[in-house]
């Protein structure tokens, strides 16, 4: 194998797993460094830069850097990534003072955002401090779009979306809630405009056109729809007997919501498999705990009525079977159908973009499922001044993709409007820096001992299934968000390594706990990646490999089960490891990268 290209930013930052797994690489071993160190208002600031939302998120996540945690390969469960950035919205003080000033004069450039998401708000915060007059439209009386309208407040609290939406509204945006956009082609007849976002979501839900849908109407509601009737205190009722149908993190919410409002008998009922539902395990988790039983592999077939009224729904019984090549396909296991008796049926088996709003004679193409061309890097739509972003752009997805996607159209919008090339990405500013301060010591913490994830208390079911508005979950106080923040592995801290003054003693290799480093002699990586001290067969991280070294052999270390604990640099008599802070610095829109 070629000596390891360690220069620019993707090598370092793909070891850090978790920065790597979140779309908006939030930098996330050093908030929580400053969580643990008491510095709340910074470790919030670190989050609201990268993710523009750390208490909404710190909430409603769907944790992607959580499963790419180092944690997690030493103990069975990962840090509480997601859990940590609400300790730190929880607890820190004032910071309008950190945010951005937006200047005196602007730019004389006009960007019309349609809807007021995450993913529109996101190109806001980046524009408006760069001296665009930004314009944002959205047919509701308050901002947050799928954020306000389709996650519960027990869930999320509207005082946190509140807070968080005006740090935003409060940077000098031109709201003009109330006014939802009807024609495309007329706001780009309106030559104020210099570009155009589109951050409408994915609004309509998927319906099921089965026998007695029709006719039992009145008990039928689709999902996302009646979450936003209950959000906006439209419905607050529901029948005894309920019954949720689809898998995904939706229908966890009406589960949830709907003991909340009557139901008594609240039922999920999948065509999948348990572990193939579409919902994240901690959401499945929660309904669990709220007494929801969730039936698997049941196919609705018809809704049964009498007189026009809803009595239930008629289940074919499928089993799951795997062809030679391992696709699966539900069918009929020949038992006979089931009927689940019922008042009201939620339907939660997807979203649907929608885009009746735009004229197909604009320029703007879209594919055979009515989605629109975007380029995935850019944003931009085949119509040149206008994007697109979030689930408007690629389908549903979690609030964090809708910020990354804001991010990066916002870095195209602002190109377009100063006539600059849009696929000329800025790349991420980068730094290395030394964490030694003394022959045993370090600056960060490197205790690697064995500390199982704390778990974040609940309020009591007799209280919180009263109240749809109470939050469940009362997050980490301060002793426990101090503890969980100690479980990090501070795997931006690097171990880098200087083979002129390596002198091969292999004291690295005696010290290391994991069996990290081996000296060998080089050869094809499918060969090496077996000759090493642990066999390295995490395919998907790199292997560090040094130049030769005196003897010939080279230093190999698996990326993969580096616990960064900085024990080979303690060891090493030559210094020829040291532990390097990488630091990473994503660029937003309108700012030159630099390397520090």
């Amino acid at each position: 194998m070629q000596r390891t290209i360690t220069e620019g930013p993707d090598y370092f930052h793909k070891v850090v797993d978790c920065q790597w797994a979140c779309p908006a690489h939030t930098p996330v071993p050093e908030y929580i460094r400053l969580i643990a160190d008491g510095r709340y208002s910074d470790a919030y600031m670190v989050n609201w830069r990268s993710n523009v939302f750390p208490g909404i998120l710190g909430r409603t996540c769907d944790r992607p850097c959580e499963p790419a945690c180092r944690r997690g390969r030493v103990e069975d469960e990962p840090v509480a990534i997601c859990r940590l950035k609400r300790v730190a919205a929880d607890n820190k003080s004032d910071i309008t003072a950190f945010l951005p000033q937006i200047p005196m004069q602007q730019n004389g450039k006009t960007v019309a955002l349609v809807g007021a998401g995450p993913a529109a708000l996101t190109v806001a915060r980046d524009l408006a401090p760069l001296g665009y007059h930004v314009v944002v439209f959205d047919g509701d009386a308050k901002a947050g779009g799928m954020i306000r309208r389709q996650i519960p407040r027990f869930r999320l609290p509207e005082e946190v979306i509140d807070e968080e939406v005006c740090y935003i509204t409060g940077l000098g945006i031109d709201m003009r809630l109330g006014q939802r956009i009807d024609s495309l082609k007329a706001l780009l007849e309106d030559e104020t405009y210099d570009a155009v976002f589109v951050g409408t979501g994915a609004p309509r839900g998927r319906d099921l056109d089965l026998p007695g849908r029709k006719e039992a109407a009145a008990n039928i509601h689709i999902g996302i729809d009646w979450l936003s009737s209950v959000a906006f205190e439209h419905v607050d009722r529901i029948g005894r007997r309920v019954i949720v149908l689809g898998g995904g993190n939706t229908a966890m919410d009406c589960c949830r919501t709907s003991r909340r409002l009557g139901g008594e008998d609240v039922k999920v009922i999948v065509r999948s498999g348990f572990d193939e539902m579409k919902a994240s395990p901690w959401e499945k988790e929660d309904a669990l705990h709220e007494d929801i039983p969730i039936l698997n592999f049941l196919v609705p077939k018809e809704f049964t009525h009498v007189g026009g009224k809803l009595t239930g729904v008629i289940f074919e019984k499928v089993v799951a079977q795997f062809d030679e090549r391992g696709r699966r396909k539900l069918v009929a296991s020949g038992e006979p159908d089931q009927h689940f008796e019922c008042d009201d049926v939620l339907v939660a088996v997807g979203q649907e973009n929608a885009f009746p709003w735009i004229e197909r004679d604009l320029g703007v193409d879209f594919d055979e499922w009515g989605m629109p061309k975007v380029d995935e890097v850019t944003f931009q739509s085949t119509l040149p001044k206008v994007f697109f972003g979030g689930d408007s752009a690629f389908g549903p997805k979690n609030i964090i993709w809708a910020v990354a996607q804001g991010h990066d159209a916002a870095i195209s919008i602002d190109k377009f409007c100063q006539d600059q090339d849009v696929h000329d990405r800025p790349p991420p500013g980068t730094s290395m820096v030394s964490q030694k301060m003394g022959i045993h010591e370090w600056s960060y913490d490197n205790d690697i001992s064995n500390d199982l994830r704390h778990r974040v208390p609940l309020r009591g079911k007799d209280e919180s299934l009263k109240n749809v508005k109470l939050e469940v979950e009362l997050g980490f106080d301060l002793q426990l968000g101090l503890a969980e923040a100690q479980r990090c592995l501070n795997c931006d801290v690097q171990t880098v390594f200087a083979e002129p003054i390596c002198i091969e003693c292999d004291a690295c290799v005696d010290i290391c706990p994991v069996d990290a480093i081996t000296f060998t002699a080089n050869g094809d990586e499918d060969d090496l990646r077996l000759r090493l001290s642990a066999p390295a067969l995490n395919l998907t991280q790199d292997l560090y490999v040094s130049g030769d070294l005196k003897t010939g052999r080279v230093m190999v270390k698996d990326e993969d089960v580096c616990l960064h604990c900085g024990l080979c640099a303690e060891r090493c008599p030559t210094g020829a490891w040291d532990m390097q802070q990488f630091t990473l610095e994503m660029t937003h829109a309108g700012e030159k990268p630099c390397a520090r």
